[in-house]
């Protein structure tokens, strides 16, 4: 009996201490995978941040003066300035019309922000420009001839009387352009047609040339490349460099009133505080699922393995045309996102949208957007240069706009 008495009771105790411990683990488990998704979530966001931060920082590409790529024209400009030439970057039309002399050479690529009243101003200023582009707006704005698809693969020589192109020797040149009426066509093929233009009439000098391939740091080594761009801009002491960019457009587009604009100011909170609602509301009645199981699959393809074997493909099928589509592609479904449109918006409802935004010409997007796709390595690398230019500045005007809210 003695023993009997001093068993039973403890026994009940025992299995009482046990029947609490194990509800106590599991719901501490329970809690803590919690907490280690809001770790979870927390550290995406940050990195979601400093992702969105260092995509703001302006792209320097291809015709940048200040840009280290392939494409860049850094060595260029280091050239001219070991020549004793004072090169000068701008960013702004401003900063250019402010710099520019009566002994100042005033160069840049493709101006594609401006208006055509807005380059007028800016061509007019200087008394020597030499465009680095083959734009055929700029091309008619020039009044220098007309653009044709016509090209080369074999060097030419200068085959014009330019006394600064007496020591220049062979290029391969890229766009080539038919002269108009009183302009000097140099480095012609047998039909006529010269990738440079020069018209020295009305006693200012204006020079057009595709100097995107020619000028880049990985191709100015190559023939006269390096001696052509210090006979074309070596020509004055100074040098005025401008570069577009969609931060230095000159026309404001007429934003229609947008949803928010119309909606009263406590719609937002109150969608905010249901949207809260609906996630405690998830949180507190939603289903618990039990541990995921792991399946082995017969075979296993990463996603970057399948992206780099497209890329190898298309490289090797030399199909600029099909990458552009892809690039152009992927920047309207992330366009489309920022500006919270449908996920199967139309490339011109997208182009739309940005020209709003940023109050921008609806042309110049619409062109970029859903314009013709490019034929050649360098075009097809301008494109992707121009995208990432205006996903930057959609990202910035997204921003800017959400902090005033």
């Amino acid at each position: 009996m003695s023993s009997l008495d001093v068993s039973t009771p403890g026994q009940p105790a025992a299995e009482h201490a046990a029947s609490t411990a194990a509800p106590t683990s599991r719901r501490s488990r329970r809690w803590l995978g919690w907490v280690v998704i809001v770790l979870l979530v927390l550290g995406a966001a940050l990195l979601i941040m400093r992702i969105s931060n260092s995509a703001s920082v302006p792209f320097r590409g291809g015709g940048d003066p200040d840009a280290t790529g392939d494409h860049g024209m850094l060595a260029l400009t280091e050239i001219l300035r070991d020549q004793g030439v004072d090169v000068e970057v701008v960013r702004t039309r401003a900063d250019a019309i402010a710099a520019i002399s009566d002994d100042t050479t005033l160069t840049m690529t493709d101006p594609y922000t401006l208006s055509s009243d807005a380059v007028r101003d800016l061509l007019d200023a200087a008394n020597d420009v030499v465009l680095l582009s083959s734009s055929t707006r700029m091309l008619d704005l020039l009044e220098l001839g007309e653009t044709t698809s016509a090209s080369t693969s074999a060097a030419v020589p200068a085959s014009c009387d330019l006394p600064e192109l007496a020591k220049v020797g062979e290029i391969h040149p890229g766009r080539l352009f038919i002269p108009g009426d009183g302009v000097t066509g140099c480095y012609s093929d047998a039909e006529g047609t010269a990738a440079l233009l020069v018209d020295e009439s009305s006693g200012s000098r204006r020079a057009m040339i595709d100097g995107t391939r020619l000028f880049g740091n990985a191709y100015l080594a190559e023939d006269g490349n390096a001696a052509l761009g210090l006979a074309l801009l070596g020509q004055s002491d100074h040098v005025v460099w401008y570069v577009p960019s969609f931060a230095d457009g000159d026309i404001e587009a007429q934003a229609e009133p947008s949803l928010g604009d119309l909606t009263p100011e406590w719609v937002t909170p109150a969608i905010v505080m249901l949207m809260l609602a609906g996630v405690a509301a998830a949180l507190w009645r939603g289903r618990r699922f039990g541990p995921l199981v792991a399946e082995t699959l017969p075979v296993t393809v990463r996603a970057s393995e399948t992206m780099h074997g497209r890329a190898r493909l298309t490289a090797k099928a030399a199909d600029a045309g099909h990458a552009a589509e892809a690039i152009r592609d992927g920047s309207i479904r992330r366009l489309a996102r920022r500006l919270s449109l449908h996920e199967r918006a139309s490339a011109a409802e997208v182009a739309d949208a940005v020209a709003d935004r940023l109050r921008i010409p609806r042309a110049a997007v619409q062109e970029l957007l859903t314009g013709a796709l490019p034929a050649s390595d360098d075009a097809l690398i301008d494109q992707a240069r121009r995208l990432s230019e205006l996903e930057s500045a959609v990202d910035d005007a997204v921003r800017a706009e959400r902090g005033t809210r």
